[in-house]
Formats: C-alpha cells, sequence, structure tokens
C-alpha cells in the first residue's frame, strides 16, 4: 500500500470520526502519537500485570489513577506538624522562616490542647449531670406507694474500733448539743411534768451555730408550729389539711420576713427615703416605694398618686407586709370606682372568719377579665389576683421577683374549695404543684437545700421536707430534730409499718402528702454513734417507745436488745448485780417508768441472746431481769460441757465457775422460785466443779470426799443399787458429764493403787493387801455402774473403765 492510499484512508477514518459521539476527539499529530505511545508501553512495562489491572479496571469507572497517585504524593502530612530540624544560626533567612513555622505549631498544638481539654471537661460535666438526674429520679422512684417492699432483715455487723485511740466519741459539737438537749426533755418526760416546746428549745441552740441557714429553718419551724394543738387520736395528715392556721403562719412568716427586708432597705438609704410620722407599716410602705420608684420606672403604672406614689404598688406593698387596714386605706386616698374592690377588702377586715360573698367576687372577677388582665400595670393585676383568687396560672414576674414572693402570691390566692370553673388554687394544689410539678430541679435543690426545704415546709409538706434535708450531712443533724420536735407535737404523719422507707406514699391519703418514717430516721442517724456514745443512743431510741415492730413488740426494747448484743456491754446499759443481791444502776435505769421497766429488757434481750445460743451473756440478763430459774438453767447447761476440763487462765470453765461460786454464795440461805430439779442439778455441778479441780490438782483425797457426798457413784457393789437409783433422778446435763465422773474417779483409784503398790516397807505389806483389794473392789463397782446405768456412754469410755480394772488385777 502506498502512502497516497494511506493518508486517503486516513482522512475518511477522520471524517468518520467527527460524525459519531462514541470516541473522544485526539488533536495529536503523528509524531505526538508516536511518543504517547511509547510513554504508555514503558509504564505498562515497569508497573507490572496487577497495576495494570487496577489501571484497566479504575478507568472503566471513570477514575484516573496517575492523577490521584500525583496528587497523593504532593501530599506529604507526616512533614506538616514536625518539629523543624534546627540551622544554623548564620542562615538568617532559613532561620526566620524556622521561627515563624515552629511559632504557627506551636500555636496549632496549644490549640489542639485546649479542644481536646475542653471536650474532655464537657464531656464529664455532662456525664455528671446526666447522674445527677438519673439520681434525682431514682430518689423520686424511692417515693411511691411502698404496700409490697421487701423487708431486709437486721443482721448484726461486726465492728472493728481501732484500740490506740480507744472508744472516742463520733458526735460533733452540733451533734452534741442536739444531744444535751434531748437528754433534758427526756429527762422532764419520764418524770411527766409538763413538756417543754422542743422547736423552741432547739431553736435556742441551733443559733449557737452561727449558721444563718440554720436559723432560717429553724425560725419556719416556730412560726409552722405556732398552731392550735393536733389531738393525739387523730392522724396529723388530716389534721393538717384541715387547719387553716398552716396557711395564715406560713404568710405570716413571709410578710414579717418581708417588712425586716423593707427596714433594712429604708435604714441603709435614710436620706433618701425622707421616713417620717408614727412608725406603722403604712409609713414603712411609703417610704419603701418612693425609694424603689421615680418618674424613670413608672411606666405603664395606672390610676393616681398617694401622696406623690403610685398606688397599687402601695396597695400591693401593703398586703405583701400582711397589712390588709394599710391596703384599704391606700385605696380609699384613689380616686372612685374601685367600690366592689373596697367591700371586699372591708369584709375580709371585718369578717375575717366567714365567706366572701360570691356574687360580689364573681362581680370583681368579671371586671379582673374585661379590663384589669390585660392592664399594663403588673401591681393592679396581682392585687386583684390576690384578694379574689382569680387567674391562677398567672405567674406575676414582673412582681414576684424572689420564691418568697412568689409563694407568698400562691399562699394569698388559695381557696379552701376547688371552684366548679376549676379557676381556684387549693391547698393540695399548691402541694402538688411545688412537689411534683416544679420539685427538686426547678429550685436547683442540689444547690441550695435550705430553700427547697423552705418551700415544702412552707406549704405544710414537712415529710418530705425533713427526709429531702436528711439525705445532706451538713444538715442531717438539723432534719432528725425538727422530726423530733414535731413528732413530740403530733405533726408528723407516720406509716403503717415501721418497716417502710424513710418517705413513702399511702393509697388513702390525699395527693402528695408523704408519711416519714421516724423510726428508721432515727437508727439511721444513731448508727453512727450508738457504739461510741451508747448513752445518747438511748435517749433517742427512747422516742420510739410508743411505736411497734411487726411482731408486736416495743421498738424501743428491741432497738436497746439489738444495742445491747452489738456492744456486749451489759454492765454499763444494764447495771451489774452485787453480791448482796442488788443490782447496780445501769444506763437503762433512767428509763424506768410506767411504760418501762428495765428488767423487762433485760429480759428480751436475754432472750435473744439464748436464740442466739449467746448462753454465757444471757446468764447475767436472767439474773438482772430478777430470773434466776433461768440463770440457773443455762448456767448448769454450760458447766456440764466443761466442768470436766482442767482450769485454765481466762477459759471458759473458769468463768462459768466464778459466777456458779457467785451464784451459790449468794443464793444461800434465799429462796428463789424455781424448781427444785434446776436447784439440785446446779448444786451437784458446783459441787462436781470442785471435784475436778481437786483431781486436776492430784488432791485425790479431797476430791474423792467430795464425790463420796453427792452420792453419784458406788464405791462398793452395796452402793450400786442406791447409786444407780440416784442416776436415774438426775438430769441431762449431770448425765453428759458422767463419763467423765467416772473416768476421773477410776484414774484416782488406780493412782492409788500404784502408790500403794510401790510401797515396800514391812509394815505397809501387813494391811497393804485388804487396803489393794478395797480398791480393786470399788474399781469394779465403777466397772459394774458404767455397764448397767441407762445411759449410752461415749466412744471407748467402758472399754478404758475395764482396762483400768483388769490392770489393778
Amino acid at each position: 500500500m502506498d502512502f497516497n492510499s494511506l493518508l486517503q484512508q486516513a482522512q475518511r477514518l477522520n471524517n468518520e470520526i467527527q460524525h459519531t459521539e462514541e470516541l473522544p476527539r485526539v488533536e495529536r499529530t503523528i509524531s505526538q502519537v508516536l511518543q504517547a505511545t511509547k510513554e504508555l508501553h514503558t509504564r505498562v512495562t515497569q508497573t507490572g500485570a496487577q497495576d495494570i489491572q487496577a489501571h484497566i479496571l479504575l478507568a472503566s469507572k471513570g477514575i484516573d489513577l496517575p492523577k490521584i497517585s500525583q496528587k497523593l504524593e504532593s501530599l506529604n502530612a507526616q512533614k506538616t506538624f514536625e518539629p523543624l530540624d534546627p540551622i544554623s544560626e548564620t542562615d538568617v533567612q532559613n532561620f526566620l522562616k524556622n521561627e515563624k513555622e515552629n511559632t504557627i505549631l506551636s500555636v496549632i498544638e496549644e490549640v489542639h490542647k485546649n479542644a481536646f481539654q475542653s471536650a474532655q471537661k464537657r464531656k464529664w460535666e455532662h456525664i455528671k449531670a446526666e447522674w445527677r438526674e438519673e439520681k434525682v429520679k431514682l430518689m423520686n422512684a424511692l417515693v411511691g406507694p411502698s404496700q409490697n417492699w421487701i423487708d431486709i432483715e437486721k443482721l448484726p455487723e461486726q465492728t472493728v474500733i481501732n484500740e490506740t485511740f480507744g472508744l472516742r466519741s463520733c458526735l460533733n459539737n452540733i451533734e452534741m448539743a442536739y444531744a444535751r438537749e434531748v437528754y433534758d426533755y427526756n429527762v422532764v418526760v419520764i418524770k411527766g411534768a409538763f413538756r417543754p416546746n422542743l422547736v423552741q428549745k432547739f431553736s435556742k441552740v441551733a443559733k449557737n451555730f452561727k449558721d444563718t441557714k440554720v436559723n432560717d429553718i429553724w425560725e419556719i419551724m416556730k412560726y409552722m408550729v405556732d398552731v392550735t394543738p393536733v389531738p393525739r387520736n387523730r392522724d396529723p395528715l388530716q389534721s393538717r389539711i384541715q387547719i387553716k392556721q398552716f396557711v395564715e403562719q406560713a404568710k405570716k412568716y413571709l410578710e414579717n420576713r418581708y417588712k425586716l427586708y423593707m427596714s433594712t432597705v429604708i435604714s441603709s438609704n435614710l436620706r433618701e427615703a425622707q421616713r417620717g410620722g408614727v412608725p406603722s407599716t403604712f409609713n414603712l410602705v411609703s417610704a419603701f416605694v418612693g425609694l424603689t420608684f421615680n418618674k424613670s420606672n413608672c411606666f405603664g403604672l395606672q390610676d393616681v398618686n398617694v401622696d406623690g406614689k403610685p398606688l397599687w404598688p402601695m396597695v400591693y406593698y401593703c398586703l405583701r407586709c400582711g397589712d390588709m387596714q394599710s391596703a384599704l386605706r391606700c385605696v380609699l386616698m384613689g380616686e372612685s370606682g374601685h367600690e366592689d374592690f373596697i367591700q371586699i377588702l372591708e369584709d375580709k377586715i371585718n369578717k375575717p372568719e366567714q365567706k366572701i360573698n360570691s356574687k360580689l367576687e364573681g362581680q370583681v372577677k368579671l371586671h379582673y377579665c374585661n379590663k384589669i388582665k390585660n392592664s399594663t400595670d403588673p401591681y393592679k393585676k396581682a392585687v386583684y389576683c390576690i384578694i379574689v383568687g382569680c387567674d391562677i396560672n398567672d405567674q406575676h414576674l414582673e412582681v414576684a421577683k424572689t420564691t418568697d414572693d412568689f409563694l407568698w402570691i400562691q399562699l394569698s390566692i388559695l381557696r379552701n374549695e376547688a371552684s366548679e370553673n376549676g379557676e381556684s388554687l387549693t391547698y393540695s394544689g399548691l402541694q402538688v404543684m411545688i412537689l411534683e410539678k416544679y420539685g427538686e430541679k426547678h429550685f436547683n435543690a442540689n444547690e441550695q437545700q435550705h430553700l427547697y426545704f423552705q418551700v415544702l415546709a412552707l406549704t405544710g409538706q414537712f415529710e418530705a421536707a425533713i427526709e429531702f434535708l436528711a439525705r445532706s450531712e451538713k444538715y442531717r443533724p438539723h432534719a432528725v430534730h425538727i422530726a423530733l420536735a414535731l413528732n413530740e407535737m403530733m405533726l408528723i404523719g407516720g406509716p403503717r409499718n415501721v418497716q417502710e422507707p424513710l418517705l413513702s406514699v399511702d393509697i388513702e391519703d390525699s395527693v402528695p402528702m408523704r408519711r416519714l418514717n421516724m423510726a428508721r430516721l432515727i437508727m439511721l442517724y444513731v448508727k453512727k454513734f450508738e457504739m461510741t456514745d451508747p448513752a445518747e443512743a438511748l435517749q433517742y431510741y427512747f422516742f420510739l417507745r410508743n411505736l411497734k415492730d411487726p411482731d408486736g413488740r416495743n421498738l424501743f426494747l428491741v432497738c436497746v436488745s439489738d444495742l445491747a448484743i452489738e456492744c456486749r456491754n451489759y454492765d454499763l446499759l444494764f447495771g451489774k448485780m452485787m453480791p448482796n443481791g442488788v443490782a447496780s444502776g445501769g444506763l437503762l435505769q433512767q428509763f424506768d417508768c410506767v411504760t418501762f421497766d428495765s428488767r423487762t429488757a433485760a429480759n428480751i434481750v436475754a432472750d435473744e441472746l439464748v436464740r442466739k445460743g449467746m448462753f454465757e451473756d444471757a446468764i447475767k440478763l436472767y439474773d438482772l431481769a430478777d430470773m434466776q430459774s433461768h440463770s440457773l438453767r443455762y448456767l448448769s447447761l454450760l458447766l456440764s460441757q466443761v466442768v470436766h476440763q482442767s482450769s485454765k487462765k481466762g477459759s471458759l470453765r473458769e468463768r462459768l465457775a466464778i459466777l456458779a461460786t457467785e451464784f451459790s454464795e449468794r443464793l444461800r440461805g434465799s429462796r428463789i422460785e424455781c424448781e427444785a430439779q434446776i436447784v439440785v442439778t446446779f448444786n451437784l455441778l458446783n459441787e462436781l466443779v470442785s471435784f475436778f479441780d481437786y483431781y486436776h490438782e492430784r488432791r485425790y483425797q479431797l476430791a474423792l470426799e467430795i464425790l463420796a457426798s453427792t452420792k453419784l457413784v458406788p464405791f462398793s457393789m452395796g452402793e450400786l443399787e442406791e447409786s444407780l437409783n440416784n442416776f436415774k433422778g438426775l438430769g441431762s446435763e449431770i448425765s453428759k458429764a458422767y463419763p467423765y465422773i467416772l473416768l476421773a474417779t477410776m484414774d484416782i483409784l488406780y493412782s492409788q493403787y500404784k502408790m500403794l503398790k510401790g510401797k515396800e516397807t514391812g509394815i505397809l505389806k501387813s494391811g497393804g493387801d485388804s487396803r489393794l483389794q478395797h480398791l480393786r473392789q470399788q474399781a469394779k463397782a465403777l466397772t459394774n455402774m458404767a455397764a448397767t446405768i441407762p445411759y449410752r456412754m461415749p466412744g471407748d469410755t467402758n472399754k478404758r473403765l475395764v482396762q483400768t480394772e483388769i490392770l489393778m488385777n
């Protein structure tokens, strides 16, 4: 083929390509095509088969792999944030360049570090916030209906105390100060004298703590308990709902507190206040309003002025101070047009116990809805809402600037009964609003415990307030003593069962009332110091004397029993029995009265000790409880197990032997109401103590003399029948020790036999055979006794007796 035909064919192909869109047009010369072909060939031969396949695969997807590779090679992130290498100081230009880049890198690193720390801080704050919310939810969940709570019995706990420090008191100064007042109060109660007001006593003590928040808490309680005494046969929760005095006392506290605040403000600005005239609420409010309001901040206030002051702020602050008469005076000084409002004020002043005329109240409410509700004067709206109790959903934020203001307004608009249209706020409705609608989160209760306690207490929710305050270790002592004081005044509602949680809901109570478990509160508080300060612990437990546990037992006695068993200091609690049979007074003796007897407490503790198998401790307590028969029974039971042992210093046998001797000396010549068998068994065991003491001391002759007086074992075949009959009348305590008596007696006889057998003098030989024969007869009587008695001897007792007898023949 010549070049002309080749050129024509190439031109034809070129023309055909121009009319198709399947292939891109290539505008290259022959030399360029040749060069590109060579480059492609070189690249293919260098990359290998796998790279070729990768190129083909990616190219089919429209990806230009070489271009991407070039871009990736141009990126070198490793060098970007690495410190630059130092260069010589003579190269100023590169030195400055490096310094600049190093500065930029250090800034980037510092920003990165700060950002990481900030992120970590925010993360942990978020986690803590979530945990706080979960904690609040858990605490709120614990106050649900509690009829199906699981009963977790109190198990004895072993307390380890550092002996190098001794039993140091766990009570701090605040707790000790309260404990002294509790002691003084209990002394008065036990004597049956007139009971003092515990709130007043504790409030006086709290002033010494120099804590204004604590003083405010007690001041609130002084106001709230200043009501008509509640009958002891009525439920405190029902009484609280029906008594209006709780609302009035709460308002009185807030009003007096606000008057004190106004006086403080005026005292700080005496020249500007220009207070004059006779001291009165009206002049106080006038001076305060004059300081608070001027021409610049009276925008929106309506109606004429009173002595140059805006009318409705004057009326509001008079009401805020609790002086309705001064509020009426302000309204009368204003313009006409408020006749119905004035009439209601006069009725409230002159007839406080009577219900306001419903028709008149309806007219004022209608006037409020038509004109005043949309008024620009916030004080006028607040005053109308307070007087007629309307528009309960308006928070009056422009007027109520503090929690005290908000609470006072809510207390002021309360009505005894809900209206038909549901536009009135009842006492229970306010309680639901504070406790359930707003709750702890709204009042930031974790940071302001005293504030949340205040709103709960002033709305008559004493149980919830005390339980909340008791969660804080700082305020727990105050919460416990508030509960004690209110409980003594019958102002605390308790649960049906002392095993309920600290705060519980009874399905029969109105919403949202709670019940406080005083028993659990006191026991949780006392648990901290009952081991180191048992005297103070008993004073607090005495408040539980009127409560019963699920088994019907007196809760005070139950707590005393638990404390005695845990600390085991019975002499301190119950006293000690003296040799003359008179008990020295213990801590519990001070509580002896008509409803309590320390001997009964000792009996209960002794019974519990017996149930736990602590017989040695029970013996002393039964003795203090004047139940010597029980003491002798358990003393005999323990002695029968150790009477055969040798007496070692500090051993159980030594302690029991001393105790048995004391009982014998004290009971000698005196009569006790006890079964004859118990006394006989005890006396026999007491003699056996002496027998085994002499036996272990190898004073055999004295031991045999004591044993012969008891008639327990035969020393001849003729005495066998008598001893057998005596054995049948013995108690189980003696029977348990009988094998050891036989073995000890046989050992004594064998020792005497060996001693005689070893003598070889003629004088002894003349009468020695008869004495040896006598010992053999005594040994034979013992083996016959062991084989005849109706008692199964333990182990190898019979075998040992027979072997010893054989050795003597």
